[in-house]
This record gives structure tokens, sequence and C-alpha cells, in this order.
């Protein structure tokens, strides 16, 4: 109950990042959401993950972020989205059912603790945490990815 709480908390927070009309606010929710991740990872037995995630995703992405906009400016320029809207939601949608598949074993089954090795617990134990990892840097990825590109695709000279 208290995971889906936070999950809840977290697509809030993206969702009022994505739909803020100034770029300091969007920023904001978007450090509310990685600190929801990190108490997430925490909960879900990785807390050195969780504190790099604090530390990087909400403390030095945010400040970064804030700094960006205070040097750049909040004026919006019409940009046309490089990803049409059906094709984005189906997207999440292909995400969202793929991480459901992933996970789902995983969470009907609780291994009992033994010790492992290092690949054993990195693969098995830790699956659901390398996974998060991996969708962070993925959106991150694409986040930097949109704001790199500019609003109009110009074609070979």
């Amino acid at each position: 109950m208290v995971y889906a709480l936070i999950v809840l908390g977290m697509l809030a927070c993206a969702l009022l990042a994505v739909h803020a009309r100034r770029l300091m606010v969007s920023a904001l929710w978007l450090a509310g959401a990685s600190a929801l991740a990190s108490l997430l990872i925490y909960l879900l037995g990785a807390p050195e993950v969780a504190v790099i995630e604090l530390s990087v995703g909400a403390g030095l992405v945010t400040v970064l972020f804030v700094f960006a906009i205070n040097i750049a400016g909040e004026e919006s320029a019409a940009v046309r989205p490089l990803v049409h809207r059906p094709l984005a939601w189906g997207l999440v949608a292909l995400a969202l059912l793929l991480l459901g598949w992933l996970t789902w074993p995983r969470v009907l089954i609780s291994p009992a603790p033994q010790t492992a090795s290092f690949v054993q617990t990195f693969w098995r134990d830790r699956f659901l945490d390398v996974l998060l990892q991996i969708a962070l840097i993925f959106s991150g990825v694409l986040g930097i990815l949109g704001l790199l590109t500019d609003g109009e695709h110009k074609g070979a000279a």
C-alpha cells in the first residue's frame, strides 16, 4: 500500500512537472518526483542507491536546472514535439507493460536471505533497483534530448 502511494505521488509530480507553465515550477516538481523515487528505492532495500538518487536526482539536477533557467530566462518558445502524442502514449504503455511483466514474479516470490556472490546479488536480489536505475537514466537521456532540440528540423543545405 505504501509503495502504491509513493508511485502515485511520483506520477502526480511528473505530470505536474510536464503541465507546469513556468520552467522553475516544473524543475521543482521534478525534484519532488526524484525525492519520492529515492524514498521508494530506500524502502526496496537499497539505501546506497537511494542516497545517490536523492543527492544527484533531487539535489544536483535541480540546482543545475534552476541555474540554467536563471541564465537562459523563462521565455517559452512554440516548439513542435518530436514524437506524436499517440506514439508517445503507446511507448509509455509499452514501458509500463514491460515493467509490470518483469517485476510481477519478483513481487510474488521473496527469496530467502543467503550469502551470494556479487553477480547473484546484483542480478537476482537487486534486479528492481537496477531496472529503476536504467529507467531513470533512459528518462534523463530523453529529457536532455528534448531540451537540446530546436523548434525546427532543418534539412541538409
